[in-house]
């Protein structure tokens, strides 16, 4: 009896053990299996979560210009009639006159040049000259002018031996562009001047020119890149 015991104990110890051990195989390859499989779900879900890269904007043509550089860029092509034309519109509008001054005003869609004349007493008159077609509209006189104001204007006048046009052309050749602006005034010195303005169109820069009115002296140059 105890020999039979024997015998049976090793047997069944040789049939159980490798029976453990397939198990324990089977149990980690299922593990792995599902490892691997939540993995690769994980995987697939960031994926599918993951948003569209987003595209570059297109930079804008006026993305680099300032506020000023914009309105110029688009009012100053617009203007189909010169400064100089513009000014001899205004001077035929009011007899025996002077330019005093000119500008470019806006709206791009309706440009115009606002121009003051005077006659030999100091009395002014705006002239406003369509800068589509040249044509002068109704000259109005000034009507805040005292009796200083006249003399002072008919002083300034009489003393500025340059003309606009010539002034223009000093700062022009100084600096290429558009002349969006010219005015006579006062110099530091008392003496008169023509105050250039000067457009270039590959920056939409404006170059102001202090321009001595006797003698074409540049008295001063300030680049605006506003």
């Amino acid at each position: 009896m105890v020999t039979q015991r024997s015998d049976a104990t090793p047997h069944r110890k040789s049939i159980r053990v490798p029976g453990l051990i397939c198990a324990a195989l089977a149990a980690g390859a299922l593990l792995t299996g599902c490892g691997e499989e939540a993995g690769t779900g994980e995987t697939q879900a960031a994926q599918v979560a993951a948003p569209p890269p987003t595209p570059r904007p297109t930079p804008s043509p006026t993305a680099s210009l300032t506020e000023d550089q914009a309105e110029r860029k688009a009012l100053i092509p617009k203007a189909k009639v010169g400064y100089d034309k513009a000014l001899s519109a205004a001077v035929a509008a009011v007899p025996r006159s002077k330019p005093v001054s000119i500008e470019l005003k806006g709206p791009p869609d309706s440009p115009r040049w606002e121009t003051e004349v005077a006659t030999a007493d100091g009395t002014a008159h705006t002239v406003r000259v369509d800068a589509v077609t040249g044509k002068a509209g109704q000259e109005q006189a000034k009507p805040d002018q005292d009796p200083d104001d006249k003399r002072e204007l008919a002083d300034r006048l009489e003393k500025a031996t340059v003309t606009p046009q010539q002034a223009a052309q000093t700062a022009t050749d100084k600096t290429k562009g558009t002349v969006s602006a010219v005015e006579l005034d006062d110099s530091d010195g008392g003496t008169p001047k023509w105050s250039v303005d000067v457009v270039t169109t590959d920056d939409w820069n404006k170059t102001t020119y202090d321009i001595d009115a006797s003698d074409r002296k540049i008295l001063r140059e300030h680049v605006d890149r506003d």
